[in-house]
């Protein structure tokens, strides 16, 4: 699927995949089809500490007309648990993000993502951005990250701006 997507032609000059690679095998797939597609890989890890990330999680709550997304810790609503665009809407809780869910996602992510951590920062390729900002400066520093990456392609001499 990745491979079929990456083909494509809107991703020519490059794309950015979330969440992807999760595992050792699903890393060496990629290496493999980035050799193949003349791509250069880059790791980007938005650091954020398990503790605030559980609550990131746990506490999203949404509206299901609109979509607006609140959370009970840092961003509530202004009726408790009702979307402000949609008076008397109440929000809901997607079911990955229940706490028995949550704990089992971490915990995987333990055990399987984060030892690729180590392989990405031994090849010079993981690049961290504090995750415990406001989504703005995450956003600006992942700009600046893809835009130096391409740069230093360009002046490589390389044809895939990647």
């Amino acid at each position: 699927m990745v491979e079929d997507r990456t083909a494509r032609e809107d991703c020519r000059n490059g794309y950015i995949l979330d969440g992807f690679p999760r595992t050792a095998a699903q890393a060496e797939m990629l290496e493999e089809l980035a050799a193949r597609q003349r791509k250069k890989l880059s790791a980007i890890l938005i650091d954020v500490p398990l503790a605030l990330l559980e609550k990131r999680m746990t506490g999203r709550r949404s509206c299901p007309i609109c979509g607006e997304i609140y959370n009970v810790y840092f961003r509530p609503a202004k009726v408790d648990n009702e979307c402000d665009r949609h008076p008397g809407t109440q929000l809901t809780l997607r079911a990955d993000d229940k706490q028995e869910r949550v704990r089992v996602r971490l915990e995987t992510y333990e055990r399987e993502t984060a030892p690729l951590l180590d392989y990405y920062q031994g090849t010079g390729r993981l690049h961290r951005v504090d995750g415990t900002r406001s989504p703005e400066e995450i956003y600006g520093d992942i700009e600046k990250i893809l835009n130096d990456e391409v740069v230093r392609t360009q002046s490589s001499g390389s044809t895939n701006p990647d």
